[in-house]
């Protein structure tokens, strides 16, 4: 098994404060999800970032990009795209046992768990297929964008059908369910 090519050699670069190095590396980070929302296991995943010696560690600022696959929220087709994550993180030593720093060796870093962290930050929760998607019926699951499916538009909410079934009785009256007296409801503020 072949070297990581997330390991970053710093012996050099650790000499002097404000030393900077460009380091871009490319590779597969495996599987990372959020809901229904994946950055597939081969997908190359690219870490752009600018290397810069400060005081008490590396911080490193850049992007990370990859692409990811999942489902549109309202039709449940396959949708997916690319991502690109700005990053700016500080590497310390004895770092990584807190969640504001990353792990710095004496020889190296790591730039998976920054990658990592990034994308599943940036990783949409409810994708869409497209803005104006209008998804699927509710009743008998047909796709709306094909066009009406022909059910009712309006459902009756079940916990209201006493009240409906009162209204309907109300309405089918000799007075067609205006109130007692004739004409309308509204008072007219003549006595």
């Amino acid at each position: 098994m072949g070297a990581s090519p997330w390991l970053v050699p710093v012996t050099a670069l650790r000499r002097a404060v404000g030393t900077q190095h460009r380091e871009c590396r490319s590779g597969r980070l495996g599987e990372l999800r959020v809901a229904d929302t994946v950055v597939p296991a081969d997908a190359e995943t690219t870490v752009d970032v600018e290397l810069s010696v400060v005081v008490g560690g590396i911080e490193a600022e850049g992007t990370v990009r990859s692409t990811w696959v999942g489902s549109c929220r309202r039709c449940l087709r396959p949708v997916g795209g690319s991502i690109e994550a700005p990053v700016r993180e500080l590497y310390r030593p004895g770092g990584g046992d807190d969640e504001e720093t990353y792990a710095l060796g004496t020889d190296q870093l790591d730039l998976e768990p920054l990658a990592r962290d990034a994308l599943l930050l940036a990783l949409p929760l409810a994708p869409l297929c497209r803005e104006d998607c209008q998804g699927l019926c509710p009743t008998c699951g047909a796709e709306l964008a094909d066009g009406p499916c022909g059910c009712a538009t309006e459902v009756a909410d079940p916990r209201w059908a006493a009240l409906d079934a009162l209204r309907a009785e109300e309405g089918s009256g000799p007075d067609g369910g205006r109130p007692p007296g004739g004409g309308s409801s509204s008072s007219t503020g003549t006595d």
